[in-house]
């Protein structure tokens, strides 16, 4: 068998596969928990520290925030989730390399794999790379019964992760000495290009950090001020000889006051609750809060109709859809390509052997009206000469190939209906004997009609019906008198020897006529 190459050339080491490369452990630098919140506290410094070191490839602390994001921002987490489960959620075809049989089954073993339940949730984890920037997803393969087959796709933690600080692009994998290479056929890896630039640079974190920061001043200011809001002033006084101890409890009792509203202080000092005078409103808050969420929208989802409660109606959510519908075609044409890299191919060339085309996996939404078009125009069309290849119409209609000893549909009997006539039994073709005898009986018919016409008897047989009548008519005054005449002439009239001929006239034009139709 020749060597197995990945998609980059590499040659690929079958029994590595069978070994994962990328779990955790709590004996090496890949710990299952996160090791730090840097979201805690989180000050403008630090973030621009953050942001800088994982350019200068050290991404941890960046891809521990990007984590924290999600958790902490219920809104970034919303839309972010959408933009996700949208692409998840979408029609996954596979269209065969060509008719020939062994493209064919290539594309049913794609399908088997992209088919399986858990699918749809393995899809939203490599889509995680729109978040952080990419996304390292292990292939674990199963050959118990002789095949390659993926059981699962498991999602790695980015933290796991580096790229090589000799291009920034090549993922390597951590280890407690220096990191590694991913095992070619083993990784699906997935780089979100949110922006043209480094993988890392590419995620919608690095851009919703910033606000991110700024909306957690923001809700903890509004908090302050919802706290304090309408609450009285609280002032204690001491004399000049208080110590700095009797200060202490003075201050705690003006605190407690606002919380337990119950406090003890020395007779020496006081308390004077004075009336709030403080003026101001929420409204600087949550329009900041909200004016921060909108840019997160824009920049997660391209537009803010669909997230955000703002004038326009449906008319404008129409319009912003549209700009959701670019960017979920980019998001599916990339995860496309990177499925069809990473999974589609390892699949194929591991069971089936390495060929020139693969099988195209498809990510889009469906569109019926095309299909009907499609159907139609190919019903107008074959008919005419047009070849089309079964396997083509099977993956535009969705469809997979029918087994061996499966049950075919087939084109459905004609249903009765008895308001309708009875239908016409088909014309039998007649065969060049069957016409010879056809016109055989033709020609006796004719000959038969022939001989009576040639019948000197005719003349006698008609000649006494006939004889008198003319003189009869001459004497007639008018045309009641001619109908007497022609009563009394036919009771006196005899006919049963003419009677006898045309009889047998008939009989014989009636049995060939029968020859005939049962030809």
């Amino acid at each position: 068998m020749a060597t197995l190459l990945d998609a980059s050339g590499r040659p690929i080491d079958t029994s590595a596969l069978k070994r994962e490369q990328g779990a955790p452990s709590v004996t090496s630098v890949r710990q299952p928990y996160s090791g730090g919140h840097p979201a805690a506290g989180l000050t403008p410094g630090r973030l621009a520290r953050i942001l800088r070191d994982s350019i200068d490839g050290d991404p941890m602390r960046y891809l521990e925030l990007a984590e924290d994001m999600e958790e902490r921002d219920l809104h970034y987490a919303g839309v972010l989730g959408i933009r996700k489960r949208q692409v998840a959620g979408l029609d996954i075809s596979v269209e065969a390399a060509s008719d020939q049989p062994e493209d064919i089954a290539a594309a049913d073993l794609v399908r088997e794999v992209i088919g399986r339940d858990c699918f749809a949730d393995e899809l939203i984890d490599i889509l995680d790379a729109i978040g952080k920037g990419f996304s390292a997803t292990e292939i674990i393969w199963d050959t118990s019964e002789g095949q390659w087959r993926p059981t699962a796709l498991r999602w790695r933690d980015p933290r796991f992760f580096e790229f090589a600080r000799n291009d920034g692009e090549t993922l390597l994998l951590r280890e407690n000495g220096p990191p590694q290479p991913l095992k070619p056929f083993g990784w699906i890896t997935h780089v979100a290009k949110a922006k043209s630039g480094l993988p890392i640079r590419g995620g919608l974190a690095r851009a919703a950090a910033w606000a991110f920061l700024f909306k957690a001043f923001t809700v903890k200011d509004w908090a302050i001020f919802a706290e304090a809001y309408g609450q009285p002033l609280r002032l204690g006084k001491y004399d000049g000889g208080a110590t700095e101890a009797d200060k202490e409890v003075l201050l705690r009792a003006v605190s407690n006051i606002g919380v337990d509203y119950a406090a003890i202080v020395p007779a020496g000092m006081a308390v004077e609750i004075v009336e709030s005078k403080i003026s101001g409103s929420h409204e600087l808050y949550e329009k900041r809060a909200n004016w921060l969420d909108q840019q997160v929208s824009k920049a997660v989802l391209g537009q803010t109709q669909t997230t955000d409660a703002t004038a326009g109606g449906y008319a404008t959510a129409r319009v912003h859809d549209g700009v959701r519908e670019d960017i979920e075609t980019a998001d599916a044409r990339q995860v496309a390509a990177t499925l069809n890299r990473d999974l589609a191919r390892p699949v194929v060339d591991l069971n089936l052997g390495p060929r020139r085309a693969y099988p195209k996996i498809k990510i889009s939404r469906p569109d019926q009206a095309d299909v009907e078009k499609l159907v139609a125009n190919v019903a107008k069309l074959v008919p005419l000469g047009l070849k089309v290849g079964m396997s083509t119409m099977r993956d535009k209609l969705g469809l997979p190939d029918p087994e061996a000893d499966e049950e075919l549909l087939g084109k459905p009997a004609a249903a009765f209906d008895p308001e309708l006539p009875p239908a016409r039994p088909p014309v039998p073709v007649r065969t060049a004997l069957q016409s010879q005898q056809s016109q055989v009986a033709t020609d006796a018919i004719d000959r038969a009609v022939a001989s009576i016409l040639a019948d000197e008897g005719w003349e006698s047989l008609v000649g006494p019906i006939v004889a008198d009548i003319e003189m009869k008519l001459a004497g007639a005054q008018d045309l009641s008198e001619i109908r007497a005449i022609m009563m009394a002439h036919i009771e006196q009239m005899d006919v049963g020897v003419l009677a006898d001929k045309l009889a047998q006239a008939a009989f014989a034009a009636r049995l060939a006529g029968e020859v005939d139709d049962g030809l």
